[in-house]
C-alpha cells in the first residue's frame, strides 16, 4: 500500500488537489492549534475531519491513511491536538470541537460544504472522533478554545477505525499485552486508571453519552486487535442497536490494531458509499 504522505503528493501533483498546511484554528494559551486541509478539484466539497492515531500522546496531522477519499470527491482536514502528554483530558475534544467551528465559520474561504461534515479518526483518534460525534452541543465537552464559539460543532456521521467506546470496561476487555498499552496511555489521558477516575472515565466514554439524536455511525475494527479491544466496537454498536441509532459495524477476519488492509481502495470505497449516504 502507497504511503498516506504519498497518496497526498500524488494528489496534489496532479491537479486534483490543493493542499494548505499548519492553519492555525485556535490557541490554548500558548500553544497553537493547527490542521491541514486537503482540498480536491470540486464545487463545495462535503468535508472529512480527521483525526490521527497514537494512544492519545503521539501522532500527527500528517498521518492521513484516510487520503483516498480526496479521490472520491471530499476535502480532508486533518487535525493535531494536544497531546496527553500536554494536556489532560477533555484538552483533545475542546480542541477538535474548536477544529470544526472555525471550518464552518471559513467555509466560504475554504471553500467547503459546512453543512455537509463528518469525522473520521483512527485508533485513540477514533475515539476521539466518536465521542465529538456523540457529544453535538455537550456543555461541558464543548470547550471555549478557539475565536468561533458562536458556531456549532455538530458533525453529520462518524468513521470510526478500530477506535474506544467504553474506558470502564476497556481494561477488562484488554489482552495481557494490550493492558501494558493501554495502562500507561489511560494514566496519561485521565490522570489515572479509569477505575480510579470513574467520573472521568465516563465522560471520556462514547457509549456513555448516546440519544436519539445521535448521528450515523461506522465501525470498523480488526477481530485480532492485540492492543484495542475489538470488543469496544461490539459494545458499541449493541448500544447504537439498543437505542436504534444507525450503525454499522464491519469486522476485519484476522486483522489487528491497523494495517494495510483498513485502508485499501475496496476499504475506501465502502467508507465513501457510507460517506455519501449521509452528506450528499
Amino acid at each position: 500500500m502507497r504511503s498516506a504522505f504519498f497518496l497526498l503528493l500524488l494528489a496534489c501533483t496532479s491537479g486534483w488537489c490543493d493542499t494548505q498546511t499548519d492553519l492555525e484554528y485556535a490557541k490554548a494559551g500558548d500553544w497553537s492549534l493547527k490542521l491541514d486541509l486537503h482540498r480536491p478539484q470540486a464545487v463545495n466539497p462535503p468535508l472529512i475531519i480527521y483525526v490521527h492515531g497514537g494512544a492519545w500522546r503521539a501522532g500527527s496531522k500528517s498521518d492521513v491513511p484516510v487520503a483516498e477519499l480526496l479521490d472520491h470527491g471530499f476535502a480532508i482536514a486533518s487535525v493535531d491536538y494536544r497531546l496527553s502528554t500536554q494536556s489532560r483530558f477533555p484538552a483533545q475534544i475542546h480542541d477538535i470541537k474548536a477544529a470544526i467551528r472555525f471550518l464552518r465559520a471559513n467555509a466560504a474561504r475554504f471553500q467547503v460544504n459546512s453543512e455537509k461534515i463528518a469525522i473520521i479518526g483512527s485508533s485513540a483518534g477514533g475515539h476521539l472522533a466518536a465521542l465529538v460525534g456523540v457529544t453535538n452541543g455537550h456543555k461541558e465537552l464543548e470547550g471555549t478554545i478557539g475565536e468561533n464559539l458562536d458556531q456549532s460543532s455538530d458533525v453529520s456521521c462518524i468513521v470510526s477505525f478500530y477506535g474506544a467506546s467504553n474506558l470502564q470496561s476497556i481494561l477488562g476487555q484488554s489482552t495481557e499485552f494490550g493492558l501494558t498499552v493501554r495502562i500507561p496511555a489511560l494514566k496519561l489521558l485521565l490522570g489515572e486508571v479509569p477505575e480510579q477516575k470513574p467520573e472521568l472515565a465516563k465522560l471520556a466514554s462514547p457509549v456513555a453519552h448516546l440519544d436519539k439524536g445521535d448521528p450515523p455511525l461506522l465501525l470498523i475494527h480488526g477481530d485480532a486487535d492485540p492492543q484495542m479491544p475489538v470488543e469496544q466496537s461490539r459494545e458499541f454498536a449493541k448500544a447504537c442497536e439498543a437505542k436504534k441509532l444507525p450503525v454499522t459495524f464491519i469486522t476485519m477476519p484476522g486483522s489487528k490494531h491497523g494495517g494495510v488492509e483498513f485502508y485499501a481502495p475496496e476499504m475506501m470505497s465502502l467508507v465513501a458509499k457510507f460517506l455519501g449516504e449521509h452528506l450528499r
